[in-house]
């Protein structure tokens, strides 16, 4: 799929901001809305080509590390998560799902898609907040915003999250998210993850997109559950 516009006025709108925010790290490069090869059903607006090809230079990779712009990759385990959910509409249906660290708002769409009665994207980044409303009327969905996690839980019938271990600080946040009923979380970068009331799923092949062409070791998503005794 090539970067084509659908009529929504938003979409167009948010794509110019964004856009913009992504050429002040990467002069070069563009987004593209392509479908991520696990989900092809939800094609999404993600990094295109990066400065034509051409190497960064030490200061732009450097400017990229302190700030990358997450939301414009479909990371491994959000393709794992939305598939899960795309898959299982049984599971959400009718019901109220919050996703936090939402990205490019890939496991939120999926949840829109397969039925959910509400969706949450929750993340501190405004501008993933703006990626995230950016693909939901690229595809005619709705999801509701939120930089207030503690308000979304208090709504949440079920908490998602996809990726968001990168940061060993974000272990923390897997206790707090207990006081939703029901939690799904997948990851690719803890191995030896065993947080305490969540039980694994499964595991599954997956690749973040665009490829990064990351170590084999993140190509293996891990699906964990934790629901509320009772």
């Amino acid at each position: 799929m090539t970067d084509a516009f659908s009529t929504d006025p938003v979409e167009k709108e948010l794509h110019t901001r964004l856009q913009a925010a992504l050429r002040s790290l990467l002069p070069q490069a563009s987004l593209r809305r392509t479908a991520p090869p696990l989900i092809p059903e939800l094609p999404l607006w993600l990094l295109g080509d990066i400065q034509a090809g051409a190497a960064l230079d030490p200061q732009t990779a450097a400017e990229l590390m302190d700030a990358p712009p997450y939301w414009t990759f479909c990371w491994a385990s959000g393709q794992v998560l939305a598939r899960w959910l795309l898959d299982h509409p049984q599971q959400v249906r009718g019901r109220t799902l919050v996703d936090v660290g939402p990205g490019s708002g890939v496991v939120a769409l999926a949840a829109a898609m397969a039925g959910a009665g509400r969706v949450v994207a929750c993340d501190i980044d405004p501008q993933a907040l703006l990626a995230v409303q950016m693909n939901a009327a690229a595809l005619g969905l709705a999801v509701e915003l939120s930089c207030d996690l503690d308000a979304s839980l208090r709504q949440a019938d079920i908490l998602t999250a996809a990726d968001i271990l990168y940061d060993r600080d974000n272990l923390a946040l897997l206790d707090r998210f207990r006081q939703a009923p029901l939690v799904w979380l997948a990851d690719s970068r803890v191995r030896d993850l065993s947080p305490p009331g969540y039980r694994q799923l499964g595991r599954f092949p997956a690749t973040t997109w665009p490829d990064l062409a990351e170590s084999a070791e993140f190509n293996q998503v891990t699906l964990y559950q934790y629901h509320c005794p009772g």
